[in-house]
């Protein structure tokens, strides 16, 4: 099920680039940026609203560190360094540039997070970084802007890293803290540019891009890291670039050229490596004690209750010293060191 999370978090991503095509023939970039960051938190907000809550975890005090970096790297700091250096670099340049978010994530993962590395993960960052510079031509060059665009792919691979840490939690206003931060911040720039407002109805179109490929997406890409963790996770929501310029080819009547096939296929085997991963041996658990969505039965939620509680819930409980040996990834439950 995490692996169709991430799956379905690409698909509804890769949508923003043949509908931001379209869109941006009647918005100006900052514009369009920051109508559909803040169409993602209104999307939010309204499921919310008319769904109910699911019995999720709730923010705790020490999750406050993770929400604000997130929001900080993925919702503040990268699309300003993104939009600065589009100003100096080419767009050729800043696609195969952001395709580096995926190894930055990886990286991050393993080295700051303690999740498990190992050869299929690499190979798969490779794969999918290999397909990204298909789609882009490979023409990077040394243009002033390209530092700028790969500091903008670092702080989303940052942003994933502590998105995973507090994926746990109920994803809804997570993802909504981002899209309410990048709303604001590119709403800014955009009236600091100046220029004349969008007409209403496109406005209207971005706003409900926003809430399918930016709220929706991250909400999905957060279930996914809860039992992928930030590194395969985004190892599979990396097939977003081949996935949009697929969606061009469809319904924008784009040419299929031999690069989107070669990425199709280099994706692809990434896909395959990832999801034949098998991994399983024996692990300790400490001691920890923390609030999520469980069902007991899993092998690690045998904690009693003083009434029945059947099927998923939420409360905080206690994890007593366990070890064990099973199939797992480096969930929020398994990052152990191997």
């Amino acid at each position: 099920m995490s692996t169709l999370y991430a799956l379905s978090a690409a698909l509804l991503f890769a949508v923003s680039v043949p509908a931001g095509k379209l869109l941006l023939a009647h918005l100006r970039p900052l514009q369009l940026s920051a109508l559909c960051y803040a169409g993602s938190a209104l999307g939010l907000l309204l499921w919310r609203a008319f769904a109910g809550r699911r019995p999720e975890g709730r923010l705790e005090r020490r999750d406050l560190p993770y929400v604000a970096g997130f929001t900080l790297a993925g919702g503040v700091l990268a699309p300003l360094l993104l939009f600065t250096g589009l100003g100096r670099a080419s767009s050729a340049s800043a696609s195969m540039l952001l395709n580096f978010e995926l190894v930055f994530t990886s990286l991050i993962a393993v080295l700051a997070f303690g999740e498990r590395g190992g050869w299929r993960l690499w190979s798969a960052a490779a794969l999918v970084t290999a397909g990204g510079l298909a789609l882009s031509g490979g023409a990077a060059g040394a243009e002033e802007g390209t530092v700028l665009v790969l500091g903008a792919a670092l702080m989303w691979g940052l942003d994933n890293n502590l998105t995973a840490r507090v994926s746990l939690k109920d994803p809804v206003p997570l993802a909504a803290l981002k899209g309410l931060a990048g709303g604001l911040i590119n709403g800014a720039l955009a009236l600091y540019a100046g220029g004349p407002f969008p007409r209403a109805g496109w406005a209207a179109a971005a706003l409900a891009l926003g809430a399918l490929s930016y709220g929706a997406s991250l909400a999905l890409l957060i279930l996914a890291m809860r039992g992928l963790g930030a590194s395969r996770a985004g190892a599979f929501f990396g097939s977003y670039p081949f996935l949009g310029a697929a969606l061009g080819v469809l319904l924008l009547g784009e040419p299929a050229s031999w690069r989107l096939l070669l990425a199709g296929g280099l994706m692809l085997s990434a896909f395959l490596l990832l999801a034949s991963e098998t991994h399983a041996h024996s692990h300790r658990h400490e001691a920890l004690e923390h609030d999520h969505l469980h069902a007991h039965g899993d092998g690690h939620h045998g904690h009693s209750h003083s009434a029945s509680q059947p099927g998923p819930h939420s409360h905080r409980h206690r994890h007593e010293p366990l070890e064990h040996a099973h199939a797992h990834s480096s969930d929020a439950h398994h990052l152990h060191a191997h």
